[in-house]
């Protein structure tokens, strides 16, 4: 078994995945695995998924441990090198239920979403060492969308100012997450940040502007001047703003 993990370069796997490289049933594959556990050349993971004794990406490690699991928020800011702060968790999106679980002093944070808003995903990492997590534009939405899961509004604002973004790949994140007050809030903030070539996302979130006005910080008071373009409440000065998403105290 050893021999068959070493050749074919396997660090990280479940029972099924094993199947195709040995001919053994299910059963002595079971058994195999947990006299290697037991000697410590390999750890358990969870129930059907094993690592190699000294494997320890967590990044790859949580796509293991559900079936769709995607690196999200905070976690895939930190990887797109878009956030100064290294956040303790790991923050994975999934359509499925999951309890949150420590593995080898790492916890794992599992957000549940809609099947509709499981897309703008890229893949890191090269063979047994790959893992899927949110691309540029999609954890940008995501983390507006649940900013609780994403460091606080000053990082999401220096996390906007620094991020190289498609225009298109933004618009169609927006859509799939489909959440007007994100839409509005990015959109103003597009605009005050005179971001580059952002003119059809600027086009569709103006579409999307209804009478409602809402909190341009969901999180803090409910202050400050309205702005009628955006149907927003400007709770944070227009100056901090400029001042935060730069890291000028």
């Amino acid at each position: 078994m050893l021999k068959v993990l070493d050749e074919n370069e396997i660090d990280i796997f479940s029972i099924e995945e094993l199947l195709s490289y040995v001919e053994m049933n299910k059963t002595v594959i079971k058994e195999v695995l947990e006299n290697l556990g037991s000697k410590q050349f390999l750890h358990r993971i969870e129930r059907g998924k094993y690592c190699r004794h000294n494997f320890r990406n967590e990044y790859v490690i949580s796509n293991y441990l559900v079936e769709d699991g995607v690196v999200a928020y905070w976690t895939a800011l930190n990887l797109h090198g878009l956030t100064e702060q290294f956040p303790n968790t790991i923050f994975v999106q999934t359509t499925k239920q999951k309890k949150h679980k420590t593995i080898f002093g790492v916890r794992y944070q599992f957000v549940k979403i809609q099947p509709e808003k499981m897309m703008g995903i890229i893949t890191q990492g090269y063979g047994n060492h790959q893992f899927r997590m949110t691309g540029v534009e999609k954890t940008i939405v995501d983390c507006f969308h649940l900013p609780q899961y994403s460091g606080g509004f000053s990082e999401l604002l220096y996390a906007l100012n620094k991020a190289k973004i498609s225009s298109i790949k933004l618009t169609e994140s927006a859509k799939a997450v489909n959440n007007i007050a994100v839409i509005k809030r990015l959109g103003f903030l597009i605009e005050l940040l005179e971001k580059e070539n952002m003119a059809t996302f600027i086009k569709f979130a103006l579409s999307k502007v209804n009478k409602k006005y809402n909190l341009l910080a969901p999180q803090d008071a409910n202050e400050g001047q309205f702005n009628a373009r955006w149907r927003l409440r400007i709770n944070v000065p227009e100056e901090e703003i400029l001042l935060m998403s730069k890291k000028i105290s």
